[in-house]
């Protein structure tokens, strides 16, 4: 039987992600690694990048999947022109980070690959407001109708229902059909492929799952959701009080909260878990996770940067079906 691969995307060049998976190779030892591990990128580069950390290791320049090797760090290698090892973040880097992205897309229809991690890329320069995240990008690129973001901690999974999206746009987009699609591939991700059935929370919209309208998102839009997805036998409870629902008695008894938009469930994983989490997408051809950090361009080349996040992502890989 063949290893299976797990293909890296090096994202954004000027980010600390080279030092995040250079301090995980260095600190679980590249050949007591099980599976082959390849990255997209510019191998020049992350070379460069090597030697300015100061790190050691062997890497291995390949032009076709199959050349890669356990216990090597294995690079398709991707051209890119630059002058130092490490630079501000801009719009340069745009064409380099999409051709690394159509090959990796390319070789995951067709090769032995177990998932795909992507690097962290600048939602600023590279996105450039068409796409609100990286989830909604690699959706659109192959054709996956409904990707859902799923900021995984073996304690406590959450969801945001709404992603990078500006508050003033969030009650709209509260919509009974979404809450039950994402929570339907939530409950099949984790039987599939952690053998779990989960117990899924849904947060309230609104403060105290009240609203001073007479309609309001919860009585239009989620409970009737929640019903639904009772019926279906699915383990949901809900609309409950967002403020408190973090208390430690409380999440205790779920592995996932669905909330209704981004900070009202990252602000408090990120609290109570730091890096220890990744963002797994679901409802992709494959799985893909991205490490729960971004560009951190404050830190970039000082390799002071916290690798939990990349420890967790291969540690999660190592464990599900």
């Amino acid at each position: 039987m063949n290893t299976k691969i797990i293909l890296i995307v090096l994202g954004e060049p000027n980010s600390t992600f080279s030092e995040i998976l250079l301090k995980y190779f260095k600190k679980k030892k590249l050949k007591k690694i099980k599976k082959k591990i390849v990255l997209i990128g510019c191998f020049e580069l992350f070379q460069k990048q090597m030697k300015f950390l100061n790190y050691k290791m062997p890497i291995n320049k390949i032009t076709k999947i199959n050349d890669s090797l356990k216990g090597s760090i294995n690079i398709l290698n991707i051209d890119y022109k630059f002058k130092k090892p490490f630079s501000v973040i801009s719009n340069f880097s745009n064409k380099y980070i999409e051709d690394c992205f159509k090959l990796s897309l390319k070789l995951i229809k067709n090769e032995n690959i177990h998932a795909l991690i992507n690097g962290p890329i600048s939602k600023k320069h590279f996105l450039k407001k068409k796409f609100p995240g990286i989830t909604e990008y690699i959706a659109e690129k192959t054709n996956s109708k409904k990707p859902v973001m799923l900021i995984f901690n073996k304690n406590l999974a959450v969801n945001p229902l709404t992603t990078h999206i500006p508050i003033k746009r969030v009650s709209n987009l509260i919509k009974k059909n979404k809450i039950i699609d994402n929570v339907k591939q939530i409950d099949e991700f984790y039987k599939k492929k952690l053998g779990k059935i989960p117990k899924i929370a849904i947060l309230g919209l609104n403060p105290h799952c009240e609203s001073i309208d007479s309609i309001s998102e919860e009585k239009k839009e989620i409970i009737p959701a929640v019903k639904y997805l009772i019926n279906k036998k699915i383990s949901v409870e809900g609309p409950i009080a967002a403020d408190t629902f973090f208390l430690k008695k409380n999440i205790k008894k779920f592995d996932v909260v669905v909330g209704m938009y981004h900070d009202q469930v990252l602000t408090p994983a990120k609290t109570l878990f730091k890096f220890n989490a990744i963002n797994v997408t679901i409802g992709l051809p494959f799985l893909k996770i991205t490490p729960d950090h971004g560009p951190n361009f404050e830190m970039i080349g000082k390799n002071k940067s916290d690798p939990a996040s990349i420890f967790y992502a291969f540690d999660f890989l190592n464990k599900i079906r």
